[in-house]
């Protein structure tokens, strides 16, 4: 059946998805499974070689564990609005970026021990982190303007 829309007729409409958004937030979802993987690691190393007080390590280990769920909600509604074209989705993901940038802060500079090797740890992922937000904001401008030209 032919668009009967007088503003849309002969016109094509693409698809408004950034594809490098979700090559970023598809490489971010395995590269933030090992990132988990090598920090509970790290904690099992530091634990048995450091004095590490017994409260800090459960401390960051709790923080590791809720850093987990937020990151696998912002990858979640991050990939759910880029495939949907929702900008709601894409702002819950900008909005769970924060806590998540925190708690990788958190771990770049305030833990009890940073080794060098969470430093380069952290670091990708920060670098990460800021490219996915320079392109959902991008992905969220264009997806609002495309709805404003809609109505």
């Amino acid at each position: 059946m032919a668009d009967q829309n007088p503003r849309t007729k002969g016109m094509a409409i693409f698809g408004l998805s950034l594809l490098p958004l979700q090559i970023l937030l598809y490489l971010n979802a395995w590269y933030f499974g090992l990132f988990l993987i090598s920090e509970f690691l790290l904690y099992i190393y530091k634990w048995s070689i450091l004095p590490y007080p017994s409260q800090n390590i459960i401390g960051e280990v709790i923080l590791l564990f809720l850093l987990m769920v937020i990151e696998a909600a912002r990858l979640f509604f991050g990939t759910k609005g880029n495939l949907t074209e929702k900008v709601v989705h894409l702002g819950v993901s900008i909005a769970l970026l924060l806590p998540v940038l925190f708690g990788a802060l958190f771990l770049l500079l305030w833990q009890t021990y940073v080794l060098r090797v969470e430093v380069i740890f952290c670091s990708i992922l920060l670098v990460v982190f800021l490219l996915e937000a320079i392109f959902e904001v991008v992905t969220l401008v264009t997806f609002a303007r495309a709805a404003s030209q809609v109505t």
